[in-house]
C-alpha cells in the first residue's frame, strides 16, 4: 500500500515538472555590447581602458562587457559628485529634489519589463521574482523617498536635517536593482550626491538605471555609477572625498571597511551576512509554514542575507514538517530563469556554486543527513538542487556559517526557552521568523530573539516604509523607512 502511495506521489511530481515552456521574450531588453562608466551625467571610457565580461549564469553566455574602473576613475566620479553637491543638489529645495526622484520611479515602472528580463539574465533569478518583487519594490522605494524629500522637518521634529555630502555606495549581486534603489533614493531625498558601485557579476541593471537617471535629466554628477571589482570598491571606501559609506555584502568585507574608515569622519551603514532562524511551533498552520520556509530559502536560491537557512521545528511535528518539505521540494522546477514556470534559477557565479558545494560536503562529513530534490539540472550554467539537512547539531558549520545558497539546516526543539537559546546562538542577527497561532508566543519571541527583523507567520516580506538591518555581525544602521533617512543626515 505504501509503495502504491509513493508511486502516485512520484507521478504527480513528474507531471508537475512537465509544464510546457513559457519563456519571457528577450526582445524587450536591449543590452549594449559594451558599457562605459556613468560619470557627471554621461558615459565615459575608463582611464584604465580595461573592460571585463559579464555573463548569464544560467547559460554562461556573455551578455556584455563593462568598464573596469581604477582609482583615477573613482577620483573623477567622486569629484563630479562633490561638484554637483556644492553647485546644485544641496541648494535645491526638497520639493524639487522630490520631482526628480518621482521621475526616476515612474521611468522604472515604464521600463519594468526590460529591467526584469535583464535582472534575471544577469543574476540568474527566476523572472517571476524579478518581475513581481525586485522591480516593483525598487520603484516603490523611489516613490516613498520622493515623498519625504520636502518633509524632513516632520521626519526630524525640532531638528534641522542637513545632508552629509557625497555618499559612496557598494551593493551586492543578489538584488542589484533593488539594492541600488535602497541606497540611492534616501541619499537623494536628503540632499546628498552619490557614487554607486554595483557587484562585478551583476552590473547591468545598475547601468540601465544610469540610463534612466540620464533620461530623467537629473543634474550631472548627482548620481555616478562606476563598475569594477574589489579594487574599485576599496578605492571608493578610501577616497578622502567620501563622507558616507553604505555597504551591503559579506561580513568579512564589512569588517575591512570598518577598519578602513576608523579614525576618519566618514559615517557608515553596513548590512552584512545572516543566518536567519525560522521557528515552527506545533500549533502553527503547517502547510502555510512550510510554504513560508520554501519562500524564505529556496525560491531565491538562498541568495538573500536574510534567507531562513536555519529551521527549528517543535519536536511533536518535526517528522510531519520534514516530510512536507521533502514533498514540496519534489514539485519545484529548477531551470531557465526566463521561464515563468521556473521556481529556482541559476546560482549567480561558478565561485558561489563552488562555495555551496563545499558546504554540502561539509554537512555530510559532519554527520548530517542530506536530502536533495530529484530535479533535473540543465547541462550548461551554474545549478544546485534544493537541499535540506536533518540530524544537524547546533555546532555544525552548516548551522553556524552563512552558505548563501539553497541549503537548509533543520533541528528540533521542545520548549520556547530552548529554541530562543538555539536561535540566538549565532554570530549573526539579521532576521528570523516565528510560526504559531498564538499572539502571546509571537510577542514573547520578538522581545527575546536578537535579530533586527522578526517576521510572524510570514517570511521575507519587505516594504519601503519599514526599516531593515541587523545586530552583531550582521552589521549596523538601518535602511528603509524613516530610519533610512537618518543614515544620510546630520541633525542640528
Amino acid at each position: 500500500m505504501a509503495s502504491s502511495k509513493n508511486n502516485t506521489i512520484k507521478l504527480k511530481f513528474d507531471s508537475a515538472r512537465k509544464y510546457a515552456p513559457a519563456p519571457e521574450s528577450r526582445s524587450s531588453a536591449k543590452i549594449n555590447a559594451r558599457y562605459d562608466l556613468f560619470i557627471n551625467g554621461k558615459f565615459e571610457k575608463p582611464v584604465s581602458k580595461k573592460y571585463f565580461g559579464t555573463i548569464s549564469p544560467s547559460s554562461e553566455e556573455k551578455l556584455s562587457e563593462v568598464a573596469d574602473a581604477n582609482a583615477a576613475d573613482v577620483d573623477k566620479a567622486v569629484k563630479a559628485a562633490r561638484q554637483a553637491y556644492d553647485r546644485y543638489w544641496k541648494k535645491l529645495s526638497g520639493a524639487e529634489r522630490g520631482k526628480y526622484i518621482y521621475r526616476i520611479a515612474r521611468m522604472i515602472q515604464e521600463r519594468a519589463r526590460e529591467l526584469a528580463i535583464i535582472e534575471s539574465l544577469n543574476g540568474g533569478k527566476p523572472i517571476r521574482e524579478s518581475r513581481d518583487f525586485d522591480v516593483p519594490t525598487a520603484a516603490n522605494h523611489f516613490f516613498y523617498y520622493a515623498g519625504w524629500a520636502d518633509k524632513l522637518e516632520y521626519a526630524f521634529p525640532n531638528r534641522q536635517a542637513q545632508p552629509l555630502g557625497v555618499a559612496g555606495q557598494i551593493i551586492p549581486w543578489n538584488f542589484p536593482l533593488l539594492m541600488a534603489a535602497w541606497k540611492i533614493a534616501p541619499a537623494l531625498a536628503t540632499g546628498n550626491t552619490v557614487v554607486l558601485k554595483p557587484a562585478e557579476t551583476t552590473p547591468l541593471t545598475a547601468l540601465k538605471l544610469a540610463e534612466i537617471i540620464q533620461e530623467a535629466d537629473i543634474p550631472p554628477g548627482v548620481v555616478n555609477i562606476i563598475t569594477g571589482a574589489g579594487a574599485t570598491g576599496a578605492a571608493l571606501v578610501n577616497h578622502p572625498g567620501i563622507d558616507k559609506i553604505a555597504f551591503t555584502g559579506s561580513t568579512q568585507v564589512g569588517k575591512i571597511i570598518q577598519n578602513a574608515i576608523a579614525g576618519t569622519s566618514k559615517k557608515a551603514t553596513l548590512e552584512l551576512g545572516g543566518k536567519a532562524a525560522n521557528i515552527i511551533f506545533d500549533d502553527a498552520p503547517l502547510d502555510q509554514a512550510v510554504e513560508g520556509v520554501i519562500n524564505g530559502i529556496f525560491f531565491n536560491q538562498g541568495h538573500v542575507c536574510c534567507a531562513g537557512s536555519r529551521l527549528y521545528v517543535q519536536e511533536s511535528v518535526f517528522k510531519q514538517v520534514v516530510q512536507k518539505l521533502k514533498d514540496r521540494l519534489e514539485t519545484m522546477i529548477v531551470g531557465d530563469p526566463l521561464d515563468k514556470n521556473t521556481d529556482i534559477g541559476a546560482i549567480n557565479s561558478k565561485e558561489q556554486l563552488n562555495t555551496i558545494n563545499k558546504y554540502i560536503k561539509i554537512g555530510i562529513k559532519e554527520g548530517a543527513e542530506m536530502y536533495q530534490s530529484s530535479a533535473e539540472l540543465p547541462h550548461k550554467g551554474f545549478w544546485c538542487r534544493p537541499t535540506l539537512f536533518t540530524n544537524v547539531a547546533q555546532s555544525n558549520r552548516i548551522a553556524q556559517e552563512e552558505i548563501f545558497g539553497p541549503v537548509l539546516a533543520i533541528q528540533s526543539f521542545r520548549t520556547d526557552d530552548e529554541v530562543i537559546e538555539k536561535a540566538n546562538n549565532s554570530p549573526y542577527g539579521l532576521s528570523s521568523g516565528v510560526w504559531t497561532d498564538k499572539g502571546s508566543k509571537i510577542f514573547n519571541l520578538t522581545t527575546k530573539l536578537r535579530s533586527g527583523v522578526v517576521w510572524a507567520n510570514t517570511f521575507n516580506k519587505f516594504d519601503p516604509t519599514s526599516p531593515f538591518g541587523g545586530y552583531k555581525e550582521s552589521g549596523y544602521g538601518r535602511e528603509g523607512g524613516l530610519h533610512g533617512l537618518n543614515a544620510y543626515v546630520k541633525l542640528i
